[in-house]
C-alpha cells in the first residue's frame, strides 16, 4: 500500500514538471518571437489565434460583430473594421498573459484572412469611395448575367467584378474615380504593410484566374476592358486589382503603422513579415486538410460553402458553382450558400429569451446542444414541418430576397424534436442542391468530406445529417474546430518555416495531418431515403419562399 502511495505521488510529480517544461517551452517560443499569429474577419467574429512551432493553438482571442442592412446593401462600417481588428487581438495578447505571464512584442509571421468577395473600392488619394459591399448583397444579378454569357464563365453575384461592373451599369458617379479595388483581407493587409496584393485563393473571388498562369486570366481581363471602353474610364481592370501571390510567397512586412493599428498598445514590434491575405475559402481548405486534388472540404456557419479540388476543369458554366482555387492555385468548384445557421440561431436566441422571462438561468452552448440532441427523437417525416432559413437571398434558388419561414399542417406533428431536426435538415438543402449539380451533371465523385464551423460542435448530430444529404461520409478533425484564423497562421507558418521547400499539400500532410484523428460518419441508407424525401418536400415549397416578399415588410 505504501508503495502504491509513492508511486501515485512519483508520477503526479512527473506530470506536474512536465507541465511547467511545456509552459516554459512556450514561453520561449514567445520571448523568441517563434510563434505565427492569424486573424480571420469573419461574418459574425474576428478571431485572432496565435500558434507555437508545432501548430498548436496557445492563445486565442475575438470580437463579435454583425453586418448592418443600410441604404439599400449589406455592410459594415470601416471603423468597425478596424475597431474589431484591435479588439480580437488584444483579447488575444490577454489570453496570452493569463497563461504565461508575458506580452507578445516579437512575431515570426502574421496572416490576414477575410470574407472573400465583395466590394471595398478607392480613389487616387486612397479613400473609400463608397461603404463596404459584403458578399451578401444580391443586387448584381443583371451585372453577374452579362459578364457570365461575355466570359463563358461563371461570374457570381458576390464577386469583386460583379460588383464594379453593376456599379457602371448603374451609371454611379464614383466608378469613374475607382484606383484600386480589393477585399477585406487585401484591405488589411494594405494598411499594415503598404502593399497591394492578394492571396491567389481570395483573388479567385474577385476576377476569374488563369490556373496555367496562376494570375488573372488575360483573355477575359480584355474582355472586359472591350466592354467598357465607350465610358472612356482612366483606367484598365488589371491596373485596379490587387497582384496576385501564391501560398509561401513574400507579401511584405509589418510597417511601423501597421503594427500601431494592429496593437495600439505599441508593444508589437514592426517589421514582421506576413504571407499572403488569403479568403476564408483558402483558410477552410487549410484547416481541412484538403488542397489536394479530388479533396472535399465545407464550411458552415452563417454562410456555408462546399469546395471540390478538381483535377480537371469542368465542362459546363452553372450559375451554381463558382470556380475559385487553393491557396496555391488549383482549381476549385465551390458550391456557396448565403444561409445557414443564422435562423437556428435566431430560434434559440427566442428559447433563451423565454428563460429569461421565467427567471432561469441557462448556458448558452448547453441550450443548442440539448436541442441538437433531442432532435434524434424526431420521427421520419420530421412531423411534416418545414422550414426556410433564408435571412439574404439565394442564387442557387433563384431567390431574390430572403424571408425566413416556418410552415406546418394542422395535422402535422408539432413537437420539438421534429422542429429541431427540421431546421437542421434545412440549414443544408441548398448546399445539397448546388453539390448535387456536380454530381450528376458533371459526374464529380467525392467519397468524403471534412466539414467545419459551429453547428458541428454538438458531435455526431449535424455531421450525421449532412452526411444523409451528400449521400456521403462525413469527417470532423480536431483541428477543424480551430477554423479559419487557425488555418491562416498556418498559412503564415508555412512561408517562414519551410525549410525543404514543400508543396503545400505535402507540408500539411507531413508536420500536421499525418498524426490527426478524426471522427468519420457513414450515412445510412435509410437517412439517405429519409433526406431525399425531405429534399423534394422542400423544392416543392420553394415558390412560397420565392413570393413572401410581397407579403412581409
Amino acid at each position: 500500500m505504501y508503495g502504491q502511495v509513492v508511486l501515485y505521488f512519483f508520477l503526479k510529480a512527473i506530470a506536474f514538471g512536465g507541465g511547467i517544461l511545456v509552459k516554459d517551452g512556450i514561453r520561449s517560443e514567445i520571448l523568441n518571437g517563434e510563434i505565427s499569429i492569424g486573424i480571420e474577419l469573419g461574418s459574425t467574429r474576428i478571431k485572432t489565434v496565435v500558434i507555437d512551432r508545432d501548430f498548436e493553438t496557445i492563445g486565442s482571442g475575438y470580437y463579435e460583430w454583425e453586418n448592418k442592412f443600410e441604404n439599400g446593401y449589406w455592410t459594415y462600417s470601416i471603423n468597425d473594421v478596424w475597431i474589431g481588428l484591435q479588439k480580437s487581438y488584444k483579447s488575444m495578447t490577454d489570453d496570452i498573459q493569463s497563461k504565461f505571464n508575458i506580452s507578445i512584442k516579437k512575431v515570426k509571421s502574421i496572416g490576414i484572412s477575410g470574407m472573400m468577395h465583395g466590394y471595398l473600392a478607392f480613389d487616387k488619394n486612397d479613400d473609400l469611395l463608397v461603404p463596404f459591399r459584403t458578399w451578401r448583397n444580391s443586387y448584381t444579378e443583371e451585372a453577374a448575367n452579362h459578364l457570365r454569357a461575355c466570359f463563358d464563365f461563371n461570374i457570381p453575384e458576390r464577386w469583386s467584378i460583379a460588383h464594379l461592373y453593376q456599379s457602371i451599369l448603374n451609371k454611379e458617379q464614383h466608378v469613374k474615380e475607382v484606383k484600386f479595388i480589393t477585399t477585406l483581407s487585401g484591405y488589411i493587409h494594405w494598411y499594415l504593410t503598404e502593399q497591394k496584393v492578394l492571396g491567389i485563393g481570395d483573388a479567385s473571388g474577385m476576377f476569374p484566374i488563369d490556373p496555367n498562369s496562376k494570375n488573372y486570366d488575360q483573355e477575359k481581363l480584355n474582355q472586359f476592358d472591350n466592354l467598357i471602353k465607350n465610358e472612356q474610364f482612366d483606367w484598365s481592370i488589371e491596373s485596379v486589382l490587387p497582384e496576385v501571390l501564391e501560398a509561401g510567397e513574400s507579401a511584405g512586412r509589418l510597417t511601423e503603422q501597421g503594427a500601431s493599428l494592429l496593437d495600439p498598445s505599441r508593444q508589437l514590434e514592426a517589421g514582421v513579415p506576413l504571407c499572403p491575405p488569403e479568403g476564408d475559402a483558402g483558410t477552410g481548405m487549410v484547416a481541412t486538410n484538403s488542397v489536394e486534388k479530388k479533396t472535399g472540404n465545407i464550411s458552415a456557419g452563417t454562410s456555408a460553402f462546399a469546395m471540390i479540388v478538381l483535377d480537371k476543369s469542368l465542362n459546363g458554366v452553372y450559375p451554381e458553382i463558382d470556380i475559385v482555387t487553393t491557396p496555391v492555385g488549383d482549381l476549385v468548384a465551390m458550391v456557396h450558400t448565403n444561409n445557414c445557421t443564422s435562423d437556428i440561431n435566431a430560434w434559440v436566441n427566442l428559447f433563451e429569451e423565454a428563460f429569461e422571462l421565467m427567471n432561469v438561468e441557462v448556458d448558452r452552448n448547453e441550450l443548442f446542444e440539448r436541442l441538437f440532441n433531442h432532435s434524434q427523437q424526431a420521427d421520419e417525416e420530421n412531423g411534416n414541418l418545414l422550414s426556410y432559413g433564408y435571412v439574404s437571398g439565394e442564387n442557387i434558388t433563384k431567390i431574390n430576397e430572403g424571408i425566413p419561414m416556418f410552415l406546418r399542417h394542422p395535422n402535422s406533428q408539432f413537437n420539438l424534436a421534429n422542429f429541431m431536426k427540421t431546421h437542421i435538415m434545412s440549414a443544408f438543402s441548398t448546399l445539397k442542391m448546388g453539390v448535387d449539380i456536380l454530381k450528376e451533371e458533371e459526374q464529380v465523385t467525392i467519397d468524403s468530406f471534412v466539414v467545419h464551423g459551429g453547428i458541428f460542435k454538438t458531435k455526431n448530430i449535424a455531421q450525421r445529417i449532412l452526411g444523409a444529404s451528400l449521400n456521403s461520409s462525413v469527417e470532423v478533425l480536431k483541428t477543424a474546430n480551430e477554423g479559419g484564423a487557425w488555418g491562416m497562421a498556418v498559412l503564415a507558418s508555412y512561408m517562414v518555416n519551410n525549410e525543404q521547400s514543400l508543396p503545400l499539400n505535402q507540408y500539411l500532410k507531413q508536420y500536421i495531418f499525418d498524426k490527426e484523428d478524426g471522427n468519420i460518419i457513414y450515412p445510412t441508407e435509410k437517412d439517405v431515403q429519409e433526406y431525399e424525401e425531405f429534399i423534394q418536400k422542400y423544392k416543392k415549397g420553394l415558390d412560397i419562399e420565392r413570393n413572401a416578399n410581397q407579403y412581409v415588410i
